[in-house]
């Protein structure tokens, strides 16, 4: 493909993340906090200094929480709240999901929360991969307005579920159908032939040590449960730039 065929986001956990999708040649970044929980609200100082970086989009993730996306009336009032904010501090799009308890999408939810967006493009991300009926599901996005889907086809990656995300892309009207989850340099050729999709959702992630030179190996900040104090994930300009290579 020519690289003005395709675009590529990048999942992005920080400004750092976001200066290094601009210097791989990125379109646009999806903002998050809370990766390990698959992407949470990043903070309103995050989002405003990402938003000053120039040279790319910066999308927002609305997710109050990590866990399923069946959200209380509190919930959905912070949810339209931050929407509200991420418009404010200059966000080009918003990023949100929400269920049923049967499995269905949460039109009524769904809309709302595209109407706070407005004028901004609204995405819907995995909790279609959590949804009971694909199809069904798709024709509800369509209707409501919202401009993009975000799915690994309903498995654990994209490469995985390339079968349904092939019938998304075909069914699919103005709405694009952006394959993500576990894509890289070494599947996102396949995963773009296989499925017909012009987007593509990736991390790109590296590995960073903490330079902290003294380290207590007793506290953990995470409690009982054990969460990695010196090391962090940050978007990798060279893993991004050898994705979009692969589809050149």
């Amino acid at each position: 493909m020519k690289r003005s065929e395709f675009k590529i986001e990048v999942c992005a956990n920080s400004v750092e993340s976001v200066k290094a999708a601009v210097e791989a040649g990125a379109d646009r970044v999806e903002l998050c906090a809370g990766m390990p929980e698959g992407g949470t609200t990043p903070s309103y100082g995050c989002i405003k200094q990402a938003c000053t970086v120039e040279g790319i989009a910066v999308n927002v993730i609305i997710r109050p929480r990590g866990g399923d996306f069946l959200y209380s009336a509190e919930e959905q009032a912070v949810m339209l709240e931050d929407i509200r904010i991420a418009k404010q501090l200059g966000a080009a799009g918003i990023v949100s999901g929400m269920l049923q308890e049967d499995g269905q999408v949460d039109r009524a939810f769904l809309e709302q929360c595209i109407e706070a967006s407005y004028p901004l493009p609204f995405t819907f991300h995995r909790a279609f991969d959590m949804c009971r009926e694909p199809l069904e599901a798709l024709e509800i996005l369509e209707s409501a307005g919202c401009a993009r889907l975000l799915s690994s086809g309903m498995k654990n990656s994209a490469l995985e579920g390339t079968g349904l995300l092939k019938e998304l892309v075909c069914r699919s009207g103005k709405l694009i159908v952006m394959p993500g989850c576990g894509i890289n340099a070494g599947n996102i050729g396949r995963i773009a032939r296989e499925t017909g999709a012009k987007e593509f959702h990736l991390s790109g992630r590296s590995r960073i040590e903490s330079r902290m030179q003294f380290r207590n190996p007793e506290v953990s900040m995470g409690g009982t449960v054990h969460i990695e104090e010196y090391a962090r994930d940050a978007s990798d300009p060279q893993k991004i730039r050898q994705a979009i290579e692969a589809l050149l």
